[in-house]
């Protein structure tokens, strides 16, 4: 495996502050940085008149030494993205992989910094890919025709290239790959579990559109209608865009939560609808929910095919927010609908 000769700490990679989106995406806000990231501190040397068994010591010992580092020739990737890896300290003999994607004129390391997965793999022990888009904008590809069928080139298959490299050079285990992201990359969750069925079991999207939805021909890598919420589609004609991408297939397809703030202005709420109905077609399910709570003050819950926390499909309305997804606890909850917290249940 070929790495950056600087690899980055948690504690001292970038936090990428609020800003107005690129005109090419619209002007809105980017996903927050998390109000608690739970990074830490590269462990300091340890003073030389400290025993193992003192505060120093023990703290010292406490603080993860893993470092984001970056992977090159990783395998093939027509778009040039390039690729950050986090392998925490206490990964098992075959790790669990998220791969988790930024927004738009985000990156990789951004995303690692401004997030709460890095702290979530130190505390579960799977590893996290970062990929950074490289084109104007640093949007990833979701609308090309390339990047909406399997292996058709484009962004998805240079993340595709990055989960074999890991499958690969770190023993992960190829039945847990799961994928998140915010925004552009919650569009990208999308395409990659209806191009990939056959490689992640789960995806969670915060703030992101349908599979499919910011299809254009014109180069532009931008959709207005499905952007502003009025691309109207029937659940069947929906789930017909996510079996065309991998036509033939016929293997179990990947769970999905899907996040939405009421209030977002940049990819606007009628996404959210618009997503439940592709993923509940993809599964077979009825658009009824098979349970509605409220987990906390906000958040509307509602789940298909399932009641409990690995439901085939989950979907979380928050009262109010606009696109700045995920918001704090956001992402430990993305975790236990993956399966890698020890208090995940079985759904039915």
């Amino acid at each position: 495996m070929s790495t950056s000769p600087a690899p980055h700490s948690r504690a001292a990679a970038p936090r990428t502050p609020f800003r107005k989106l690129l005109a090419v995406f619209a002007g809105g806000l980017l996903p927050l940085l998390a109000a608690v990231c739970g990074t830490a501190s590269p462990a300091a040397a340890e003073p030389a008149d400290a025993s193992p068994a003192s505060p120093a010591a023990a703290a010292a010992a406490a603080v993860p030494a893993a470092q984001l580092t970056e992977v090159t020739n990783f395998g093939d990737n027509p778009s040039n993205l390039r690729m950050h890896l986090y392998v925490p300290d206490n990964v098992p003999e075959k790790p669990a992989v998220l791969v988790a994607v930024h927004y738009c004129t985000g990156t990789g390391p951004g995303f690692f910094s401004g997030t709460e997965f890095a702290s979530l793999a130190d505390r579960h022990g799977f590893i996290v890919v970062y990929p950074s888009a490289t084109r104007s904008g640093q949007c990833f590809d979701v609308s090309s025709a390339q990047a909406l069928e399997r292996d058709g080139g484009s962004d998805p298959v240079g993340i595709r290239s990055m989960v074999r490299h890991v499958e690969q050079h770190h023993n992960a285990d190829p039945d847990r790959i799961y994928a998140t992201g915010a925004s552009s990359g919650a569009m990208m969750t999308n395409v990659l579990l209806g191009n990939y069925p056959d490689v992640f079991q789960a995806g969670a999207a915060f703030a992101g559109v349908p599979h499919s939805c910011f299809a254009n021909n014109d180069g532009s890598g931008w959709n207005s209608a499905c952007a502003g919420g009025t691309v109207d589609r029937t659940p069947q004609q929906w789930g017909d865009l996510v079996r065309g991408a991998y036509p033939g297939y016929s293997g179990e397809r990947p769970r999905m939560q899907i996040w939405h703030g009421t209030n977002d202005d940049t990819l606007r709420y009628p996404n959210f609808t618009e997503q439940i109905d592709q993923w509940t077609n993809v599964h077979g399910l009825s658009r009824t929910p098979d349970s509605t709570d409220t987990p906390q003050s906000g958040w509307t819950r509602t789940r298909y095919g399932g009641t409990g926390d690995q439901a085939p499909v989950e979907a979380l309305s928050i009262q109010g927010a606009g696109h700045n997804l995920p918001q704090s606890g956001m992402a430990a909850r993305a975790v236990t609908f993956f399966g890698l917290d020890s208090g995940a249940q079985a759904s039915g």
